[in-house]
C-alpha cells in the first residue's frame, strides 16, 4: 500500500480503517505531508503551526479534541485571529478537528464521525 509516495510495506506505518496512524511515534513531517496529500491538501507553515500545537495538546491531555475544544485550544495558543472556526476550516476543510488530528498522526477525536 502506498501513502502518497510512502511505501507502507517497507516503512512499517500502520493505518486504521479510516486512515489514522495506529502508532503516534510513526509520525513525521513527511508522513503528515503524505496524509495531507491523500486528503487533497498541501501543507504550509500555517498548517504545521496547528499540527505541532495539536500534538502538544495530545501529549498534555492524552486526547484528540473535538471541534469546540480544538478551536478553544488554538485560540488560547495563537489568539482570536487563528482560534476561530473560519480560519481552521480554511486550513482543514469539512471537519477541522478530525482532519487535523489525522494529519497530526493522532487518534480520531471521540465524537467525530
Amino acid at each position: 500500500m502506498l501513502l502518497a509516495g510512502i511505501d507502507m510495506n517497507t516503512s512499517n506505518l500502520q493505518l486504521d480503517k479510516h486512515g489514522f496512524l495506529k502508532n503516534l511515534d510513526d509520525w513525521s513531517e513527511e508522513v503528515a505531508c503524505a496524509i495531507a496529500q491523500q486528503e487533497g491538501l498541501t501543507l504550509t507553515p500555517a498548517h504545521f503551526e496547528i499540527l505541532f500545537m495539536l500534538r502538544e495538546f495530545y501529549k498534555q491531555y492524552e486526547v484528540s479534541p473535538a471541534n469546540r475544544p480544538f478551536v478553544k485550544a488554538v485560540k488560547l495558543a495563537f489568539g482570536e485571529e487563528k482560534g476561530n472556526s473560519i480560519y481552521l476550516m480554511s486550513l482543514f476543510p469539512e471537519s477541522p478537528a478530525k482532519l487535523a488530528a489525522k494529519i497530526a498522526g493522532l487518534p480520531k477525536p471521540a465524537n467525530c464521525f
